[in-house]
Protein backbone atom coordinates (compact mmCIF):
# COMPACT_ATOMS: atom_id res chain seq x y z
CA UNK A 1 0.00 0.00 0.00
CA UNK A 2 1.45 3.37 -1.07
CA UNK A 3 0.15 6.43 0.78
CA UNK A 4 0.13 10.01 -0.48
CA UNK A 5 3.55 10.78 0.96
CA UNK A 6 4.97 7.72 -0.82
CA UNK A 7 3.32 8.84 -4.06
CA UNK A 8 4.91 12.26 -3.74
CA UNK A 9 8.28 10.68 -3.00
CA UNK A 10 7.97 8.40 -6.06
CA UNK A 11 7.27 11.30 -8.40
CA UNK A 12 10.12 13.38 -6.92
CA UNK A 13 12.47 10.40 -7.24
CA UNK A 14 11.46 9.81 -10.86
CA UNK A 15 12.10 13.45 -11.80
CA UNK A 16 15.37 13.69 -9.85
CA UNK A 17 16.63 10.39 -11.30
CA UNK A 18 15.42 11.26 -14.79
CA UNK A 19 13.52 8.01 -15.33
CA UNK A 20 11.01 5.61 -13.82
CA UNK A 21 13.65 2.90 -13.75
CA UNK A 22 15.93 5.19 -11.73
CA UNK A 23 13.11 5.77 -9.23
CA UNK A 24 12.49 2.01 -9.08
CA UNK A 25 16.13 1.34 -8.22
CA UNK A 26 16.21 4.13 -5.63
CA UNK A 27 13.03 2.94 -3.93
CA UNK A 28 13.77 -0.81 -4.33
CA UNK A 29 10.55 -1.34 -6.28
CA UNK A 30 9.76 -2.97 -9.58
CA UNK A 31 9.42 -0.74 -12.64
CA UNK A 32 5.80 -1.81 -13.30
CA UNK A 33 4.95 -1.01 -9.67
CA UNK A 34 6.39 2.52 -9.93
CA UNK A 35 4.55 3.12 -13.21
CA UNK A 36 1.30 1.82 -11.73
CA UNK A 37 1.49 4.03 -8.63
CA UNK A 38 2.30 7.17 -10.64
CA UNK A 39 -0.57 6.46 -13.00
CA UNK A 40 -2.85 6.04 -9.98
CA UNK A 41 -1.62 9.41 -8.65
CA UNK A 42 -2.45 11.11 -11.94
CA UNK A 43 -5.86 9.44 -12.03
CA UNK A 44 -6.64 10.53 -8.47
CA UNK A 45 -5.60 14.12 -9.19
CA UNK A 46 -7.30 14.16 -12.57
CA UNK A 47 -4.31 15.74 -14.33
CA UNK A 48 -1.32 14.52 -16.31
CA UNK A 49 1.91 15.06 -14.40
CA UNK A 50 4.50 13.26 -16.52
CA UNK A 51 5.11 12.80 -20.22
CA UNK A 52 6.97 9.53 -20.68
CA UNK A 53 9.08 8.57 -23.68
CA UNK A 54 11.83 6.08 -24.36
CA UNK A 55 14.47 8.81 -24.05
CA UNK A 56 13.21 11.29 -21.50
CA UNK A 57 10.85 11.99 -18.66
CA UNK A 58 9.25 15.44 -18.81
CA UNK A 59 6.93 17.29 -16.47
CA UNK A 60 3.75 18.95 -17.62
CA UNK A 61 2.88 22.41 -16.28
CA UNK A 62 0.76 20.76 -13.59
CA UNK A 63 3.58 18.31 -12.96
CA UNK A 64 6.10 21.11 -12.37
CA UNK A 65 3.83 22.70 -9.78
CA UNK A 66 3.18 19.38 -8.07
CA UNK A 67 6.87 18.40 -8.11
CA UNK A 68 7.98 21.70 -6.55
CA UNK A 69 5.33 21.51 -3.82
CA UNK A 70 5.99 17.82 -3.16
CA UNK A 71 9.74 18.32 -2.84
CA UNK A 72 9.20 21.20 -0.43
CA UNK A 73 6.70 19.26 1.70
CA UNK A 74 8.91 16.17 1.88
CA UNK A 75 11.87 18.28 2.99
CA UNK A 76 9.76 19.95 5.68
CA UNK A 77 8.53 16.57 6.95
CA UNK A 78 12.11 15.28 7.11
CA UNK A 79 13.16 18.40 9.01
CA UNK A 80 10.30 18.06 11.50
CA UNK A 81 11.03 14.39 12.18
CA UNK A 82 14.76 15.02 12.52
CA UNK A 83 14.10 17.80 15.04
CA UNK A 84 11.78 15.57 17.10
CA UNK A 85 14.04 12.54 17.16
CA UNK A 86 17.43 14.20 17.59
CA UNK A 87 17.10 17.30 19.75
CA UNK A 88 20.64 17.19 21.14
CA UNK A 89 22.23 14.94 18.54
CA UNK A 90 24.49 15.97 15.68
CA UNK A 91 22.61 17.51 12.72
CA UNK A 92 21.33 14.90 10.29
CA UNK A 93 19.69 14.97 6.86
CA UNK A 94 20.10 16.50 3.43
CA UNK A 95 20.72 20.14 2.52
CA UNK A 96 20.31 21.80 -0.84
CA UNK A 97 22.52 24.84 -1.41
CA UNK A 98 23.17 27.01 -4.45
CA UNK A 99 25.73 29.65 -5.31
CA UNK A 100 27.31 31.50 -8.27
CA UNK A 101 29.44 29.28 -10.51
CA UNK A 102 32.94 30.76 -10.19
CA UNK A 103 32.50 32.04 -6.63
CA UNK A 104 31.16 28.63 -5.69
CA UNK A 105 34.06 26.73 -7.23
CA UNK A 106 36.73 28.95 -5.70
CA UNK A 107 35.25 29.74 -2.28
CA UNK A 108 32.21 27.61 -1.44
CA UNK A 109 33.16 24.06 -2.47
CA UNK A 110 36.35 23.87 -0.35
CA UNK A 111 34.42 25.17 2.66
CA UNK A 112 31.55 22.75 2.11
CA UNK A 113 33.96 19.84 1.85
CA UNK A 114 35.34 20.69 5.31
CA UNK A 115 31.76 21.14 6.56
CA UNK A 116 30.92 17.56 5.52
CA UNK A 117 33.92 16.26 7.47
CA UNK A 118 32.73 18.11 10.59
CA UNK A 119 29.13 16.90 10.22
CA UNK A 120 29.23 13.31 8.92
CA UNK A 121 25.47 12.79 9.24
CA UNK A 122 24.66 15.58 6.78
CA UNK A 123 24.46 15.24 3.00
CA UNK A 124 24.76 18.19 0.59
CA UNK A 125 23.21 18.78 -2.83
CA UNK A 126 25.23 21.68 -4.26
CA UNK A 127 24.22 23.47 -7.47
CA UNK A 128 26.44 26.21 -8.87
CA UNK A 129 24.31 28.27 -11.23
CA UNK A 130 24.47 31.81 -12.56
CA UNK A 131 20.78 32.65 -12.53
CA UNK A 132 18.20 33.83 -9.99
CA UNK A 133 16.56 30.98 -8.07
CA UNK A 134 13.16 30.51 -6.44
CA UNK A 135 13.90 29.05 -3.03
CA UNK A 136 10.37 27.81 -2.38
CA UNK A 137 9.67 26.28 -5.77
CA UNK A 138 13.10 24.66 -6.15
CA UNK A 139 13.31 23.35 -2.59
CA UNK A 140 16.55 25.24 -1.85
CA UNK A 141 17.65 25.49 1.79
CA UNK A 142 20.30 28.21 1.38
CA UNK A 143 21.17 30.30 -1.68
CA UNK A 144 24.41 32.27 -1.60
CA UNK A 145 24.06 35.34 -3.82
CA UNK A 146 26.14 38.40 -4.63
CA UNK A 147 24.46 41.79 -4.72
CA UNK A 148 20.90 40.47 -4.80
CA UNK A 149 18.27 42.34 -2.83
CA UNK A 150 16.02 39.83 -1.04
CA UNK A 151 12.25 40.31 -1.01
CA UNK A 152 10.09 40.46 2.11
CA UNK A 153 9.48 36.70 2.16
CA UNK A 154 13.18 35.87 2.34
CA UNK A 155 15.59 35.93 5.28
CA UNK A 156 18.99 37.37 4.34
CA UNK A 157 22.17 36.91 6.37
CA UNK A 158 25.11 39.04 5.24
CA UNK A 159 28.27 37.00 4.69
CA UNK A 160 30.61 39.78 3.62
CA UNK A 161 31.30 42.10 0.69
CA UNK A 162 33.21 41.85 -2.57
CA UNK A 163 35.35 44.53 -4.19
CA UNK A 164 34.78 44.84 -7.96
CA UNK A 165 37.48 46.24 -10.25
CA UNK A 166 37.99 47.17 -13.89
CA UNK A 167 40.65 45.03 -15.54
CA UNK A 168 42.13 44.59 -19.00
CA UNK A 169 45.15 42.90 -20.55
CA UNK A 170 48.30 44.80 -21.61
CA UNK A 171 47.70 43.52 -25.16
CA UNK A 172 44.25 45.15 -25.28
CA UNK A 173 45.57 48.40 -23.78
CA UNK A 174 48.45 48.52 -26.28
CA UNK A 175 45.90 48.80 -29.09
CA UNK A 176 43.58 51.31 -27.40
CA UNK A 177 44.18 54.49 -25.42
CA UNK A 178 44.15 53.61 -21.72
CA UNK A 179 41.11 55.23 -20.03
CA UNK A 180 41.98 58.12 -17.71
CA UNK A 181 38.43 58.72 -16.42
CA UNK A 182 35.09 56.86 -16.35
CA UNK A 183 33.81 58.84 -19.33
CA UNK A 184 36.57 57.29 -21.49
CA UNK A 185 35.07 53.82 -20.91
CA UNK A 186 32.25 54.54 -23.36
CA UNK A 187 34.85 54.29 -26.15
CA UNK A 188 36.09 50.90 -24.99
CA UNK A 189 34.94 47.31 -25.49
CA UNK A 190 33.07 46.13 -22.41
CA UNK A 191 32.85 42.58 -21.06
CA UNK A 192 29.66 42.47 -19.01
CA UNK A 193 28.38 39.98 -16.44
CA UNK A 194 24.59 40.01 -16.37
CA UNK A 195 21.56 37.73 -16.14
CA UNK A 196 19.74 40.01 -18.56
CA UNK A 197 20.32 40.06 -22.31
CA UNK A 198 19.84 43.83 -22.61
CA UNK A 199 22.25 44.83 -19.83
CA UNK A 200 24.84 47.26 -21.14
CA UNK A 201 25.86 49.54 -18.26
CA UNK A 202 28.31 49.83 -15.39
CA UNK A 203 27.63 52.02 -12.37
CA UNK A 204 30.89 53.51 -11.07
CA UNK A 205 32.09 56.32 -8.83
CA UNK A 206 33.53 59.57 -10.17
CA UNK A 207 34.50 62.45 -7.91
CA UNK A 208 32.22 61.16 -5.16
CA UNK A 209 29.16 60.71 -7.38
CA UNK A 210 27.59 57.70 -9.04
CA UNK A 211 28.02 57.58 -12.82
CA UNK A 212 26.38 55.22 -15.29
CA UNK A 213 28.78 54.14 -18.02
CA UNK A 214 27.83 52.49 -21.31
CA UNK A 215 30.83 50.72 -22.83
CA UNK A 216 30.63 49.14 -26.27
CA UNK A 217 29.36 45.68 -25.40
CA UNK A 218 31.80 43.17 -26.86
CA UNK A 219 30.59 40.29 -24.72
CA UNK A 220 27.68 39.76 -22.37
CA UNK A 221 27.39 36.57 -20.33
CA UNK A 222 25.78 35.28 -17.16
CA UNK A 223 29.00 33.55 -16.07
CA UNK A 224 31.83 35.40 -14.38
CA UNK A 225 34.55 33.05 -15.58
CA UNK A 226 33.55 33.76 -19.18
CA UNK A 227 34.16 37.48 -18.69
CA UNK A 228 37.49 36.91 -16.94
CA UNK A 229 38.66 34.58 -19.72
CA UNK A 230 37.70 37.15 -22.36
CA UNK A 231 39.64 39.86 -20.52
CA UNK A 232 42.72 37.62 -20.28
CA UNK A 233 42.44 36.95 -24.03
CA UNK A 234 42.50 40.71 -24.71
CA UNK A 235 38.89 41.08 -25.88
CA UNK A 236 38.09 44.13 -23.76
CA UNK A 237 37.68 45.61 -20.28
CA UNK A 238 35.94 43.54 -17.61
CA UNK A 239 34.23 44.67 -14.43
CA UNK A 240 34.84 41.71 -12.12
CA UNK A 241 35.46 40.81 -8.46
CA UNK A 242 39.01 41.54 -7.31
CA UNK A 243 39.48 37.95 -6.10
CA UNK A 244 38.61 36.63 -9.58
CA UNK A 245 41.39 38.59 -11.30
CA UNK A 246 43.94 38.93 -8.50
CA UNK A 247 46.22 36.10 -9.67
CA UNK A 248 46.21 37.46 -13.22
CA UNK A 249 47.04 40.95 -11.95
CA UNK A 250 49.92 39.69 -9.82
CA UNK A 251 51.36 37.79 -12.81
CA UNK A 252 50.98 40.79 -15.13
CA UNK A 253 48.37 39.15 -17.38
CA UNK A 254 45.78 41.80 -16.40
CA UNK A 255 46.01 45.38 -15.16
CA UNK A 256 43.63 47.19 -12.79
CA UNK A 257 42.15 50.36 -14.32
CA UNK A 258 40.76 53.48 -12.62
CA UNK A 259 40.93 52.17 -9.02
CA UNK A 260 39.70 55.54 -7.76
CA UNK A 261 36.42 55.05 -9.64
CA UNK A 262 35.41 51.61 -8.41
CA UNK A 263 31.82 50.81 -7.58
CA UNK A 264 31.01 50.27 -3.87
CA UNK A 265 31.73 46.72 -2.64
CA UNK A 266 28.83 44.37 -3.41
CA UNK A 267 27.38 42.43 -0.47
CA UNK A 268 27.23 38.63 -0.25
CA UNK A 269 24.08 37.17 1.29
CA UNK A 270 22.87 33.77 2.36
CA UNK A 271 19.16 33.64 1.55
CA UNK A 272 16.61 31.25 3.03
CA UNK A 273 12.90 31.09 3.74
CA UNK A 274 11.41 31.52 7.21
CA UNK A 275 10.43 27.83 7.28
CA UNK A 276 13.95 26.65 6.46
CA UNK A 277 15.55 28.66 9.27
CA UNK A 278 13.71 26.57 11.87
CA UNK A 279 15.75 23.45 11.11
CA UNK A 280 18.93 22.95 13.18
CA UNK A 281 20.85 21.64 10.16
CA UNK A 282 20.16 24.95 8.35
CA UNK A 283 21.36 27.00 11.29
CA UNK A 284 24.54 24.94 11.56
CA UNK A 285 25.40 25.45 7.88
CA UNK A 286 24.50 29.14 8.01
CA UNK A 287 26.67 29.81 11.07
CA UNK A 288 29.52 27.92 9.42
CA UNK A 289 29.32 29.96 6.20
CA UNK A 290 29.15 33.24 8.14
CA UNK A 291 32.26 32.38 10.18
CA UNK A 292 34.29 31.02 7.26
CA UNK A 293 33.49 33.64 4.63
CA UNK A 294 33.97 36.45 7.12
CA UNK A 295 37.58 35.29 7.53
CA UNK A 296 38.25 35.42 3.76
CA UNK A 297 39.82 38.55 2.31
CA UNK A 298 37.17 39.06 -0.38
CA UNK A 299 37.04 42.84 0.01
CA UNK A 300 40.62 43.41 -1.04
Amino acid sequence: MVDRRDEMALLVAAVDQGSLSGAARLKSMSLPSVSRHLSALEERLGVRLLVRSTRALMLTDAGRSYYAAAKRLLAEIDDMEAELTAEDAAPVGRLQITGPTLFGRVHMLPLLADFLVQYPKLTLDVSLIDRPVNLMEEGIDIAVVVGEQPDSNIIARRLGAIRWVLAASPEYLSKRAQPSCVEDLSEHDGLIVSHYTNAATWILNSAGRSVTVRPKVRMRTNTLDGVVAAAVAGAGIALAPAWAVNDYVESGVLRILLPECEMPPRPIYALMTHQRLLASKIRVLLDYLVAQLASKNLHL
